[in-house]
C-alpha cells in the first residue's frame, strides 16, 4: 500500500462570499510543486488555471503513458517520443449531477529503428490500460485511439 498526498488551499480574502465567490485555489504536492487551480471556466472558474476535470484527464493520460513506456522498454522497444491529446467528456448522469463519463486517450508514438506492428502497439496500450492505477480507480469509460 502507498499513500499519495496533495494539499488544497483556498482563501476568501477580502472578497464577498456570495454566488460569485472566487474559485481560484492552489494545489500543493509533497514534492513542493504548486499548481494554480480553479473550477472549470463554465463554472465561474479562471481559464488560466488547471481545473479538476482536466487534471483527472491528465492524470489518466500520464499514468497510461508511464505504463506504456515501461512495457515498451521491457520488450526491447525504443520510444523516441510520446504525446497524447486526451479528451474527457462531462455529461449529466442524474438530476443536477455531472461526471466525466468518457475519456479518450489519443496517443502518438514515435519509435527508434523499426516500429512495432500495429498489433504490438495495440497490445502494449491494452496492457498499459489494464495496469494503470488511475484507470483502475475511475468509473469513466476509457478508449484508446492510437495515432
Amino acid at each position: 500500500m502507498s499513500e499519495h498526498t496533495a494539499a488544497v488551499d483556498w482563501e476568501r480574502g477580502d472578497k464577498p462570499f456570495g454566488p460569485d465567490y472566487d474559485r481560484t485555489h492552489v494545489w500543493t504536492f509533497d514534492s513542493g510543486v504548486t499548481v494554480p487551480a480553479s473550477s472549470a471556466p463554465g463554472l465561474n472558474g479562471d481559464p488560466s488555471r488547471v481545473d479538476p476535470e482536466e487534471a483527472l484527464v491528465a492524470a489518466l493520460a500520464g499514468c497510461h503513458m508511464m505504463w506504456f513506456l515501461f512495457l515498451a522498454q521491457a520488450e526491447g522497444l525504443v520510444v523516441d517520443y510520446y504525446s497524447d491529446d486526451a479528451v474527457g467528456t462531462m455529461e449529466r448522469v442524474d438530476r443536477g449531477i455531472q461526471a466525466i463519463t468518457r475519456i479518450e486517450l489519443r496517443p502518438t508514438v514515435e519509435w527508434s529503428g523499426d516500429a512495432p506492428t500495429a498489433d504490438v502497439v495495440d497490445r502494449l496500450h491494452h496492457e498499459a490500460h489494464r495496469r494503470c492505477n488511475i484507470a483502475n480507480s475511475i468509473k469513466a469509460e476509457v478508449t484508446i485511439s492510437s495515432r
